[in-house]
């Protein structure tokens, strides 16, 4: 066995503060033991989206107790924000980040750049959980090619989604946020308010309060206050019940490196209209037959999001071939094992 040490933000298991990094970040940690590691966790404490000196203070007390030479995995969260903590400790320590998403992708930051690019130039690789991440990272700091790997989150199968005749239950899953586009979401299903439908969003409401009121004024403004719930955030039985009672998952998210909740949907074989950014086309993947097990549209796009739902609701056939193909897809979707793997691969060859 051989030792890594995992640098994490702390409170990665708070369910008041659920993201696909922290869900990949738990599974890893799980996994990496039978791939020949002993992985020791290292929390730590600081506002990562804004980091202050206390942030700083506290992540160099941390790798100041990890001995030399040894192979240490940082969540980009902490890493892309610290060169100054960061970069001096990569003479010591063999570096390897885990990002999750660039934070010099969107919107563009001179600064944000500038701090990632420090770090991932210093450290002895660094693994994406998307092709898309990987290229973008690639484009945005030339970064070498040999020096930046993917790892793609892993999945866990789950009972199939029954789903109705009428198609008519829609769910989101996400943080209600901006960057999660509920205001695209919303907008689309004003446009389709002659359809029969029912859309219950799931995630945290307390990220951005302002934006979460100005949707439910929103809402109500458009009459669909009992066809629009905001339910707040949910896990364990009461998130698998949420998506076994759906008939489509809907993400209408302007950034994703990947998509979680995309594949959560497809362990169920519950289709997706997505937008098409990022990492998303990825996750959604394809059936046996080539068959994409839902529908891509451009993001921001409230008018290309609402003719899609529409679609959906009133076309038979195309339900039938889409749950078809996220059947198909399910059976198909990678497992937390592979994704241990591969970042395995990844710390041996820093070890040499």
């Amino acid at each position: 066995m051989r030792d890594v040490y995992v640098v994490v933000p702390d409170g990665i298991d708070d369910p008041a503060r659920p993201s696909g990094g922290n869900t990949y970040d738990r599974h890893l940690l799980r996994e990496l033991g039978s791939h020949g590691w002993t992985a020791h966790e290292r929390p730590v404490t600081g506002f990562w989206a804004r980091p202050d000196t206390a942030s700083f203070a506290a992540l160099e007390g941390t790798l100041r107790q990890i001995p030399d030479d040894a192979v240490v995995l940082i969540d980009g969260l902490i890493a892309s924000t610290a060169p100054e903590v960061l970069v001096p400790q990569a003479s010591r320590l063999r570096l390897v980040v885990l990002v999750h998403m660039p934070l010099g992708h969107r919107p563009p930051d001179d600064d944000a750049r500038r701090r990632e690019r420090a770090v991932l130039e210093a450290a002895a690789a660094t693994v994406t959980t998307s092709a898309w991440a990987r290229r973008r990272l690639i484009e945005l700091y030339d970064l070498p090619a040999d020096r930046v790997r993917v790892a793609e989150p892993g999945a866990t199968t789950a009972e199939p989604a029954s789903g109705s005749e009428a198609g008519e239950a829609l769910l989101c899953v996400g943080a209600v946020t901006f960057e999660k586009g509920h205001d695209i979401l919303l907008e689309a299903l004003e446009s389709i308010a002659a359809l029969a439908w029912h859309c219950t969003c799931v995630g945290n409401l307390d990220r951005d309060p302002a934006f979460v009121e100005n949707l439910r004024r929103r809402r109500l403004d458009a009459g669909l206050g009992e066809r629009v719930s905001f339910v707040g955030q949910l896990s364990g039985s009461d998130l698998d019940h949420a998506y076994a009672s759906a008939d489509l998952l809907v993400h209408a998210s302007r950034a994703e490196t990947y998509g979680l909740v995309v594949t959560e949907a497809l362990a169920r074989g519950l289709p997706v209209i997505a937008t098409e950014v990022g990492g998303l086309p990825d996750a959604l993947g394809e059936g046996d037959a080539g068959t994409r097990p839902g529908l891509l549209v451009e993001s921001e796009n409230p008018g290309a999001l609402g003719d899609a739902l529409s679609t959906w609701l009133g076309d038979i056939e195309l339900r039938a071939r889409l749950r078809r193909a996220a059947g198909e897809r399910r059976k198909s979707l990678p497992r937390w094992s592979t994704t241990a793997s591969e970042v395995s691969k990844v710390l041996a060859e820093a070890c040499r």
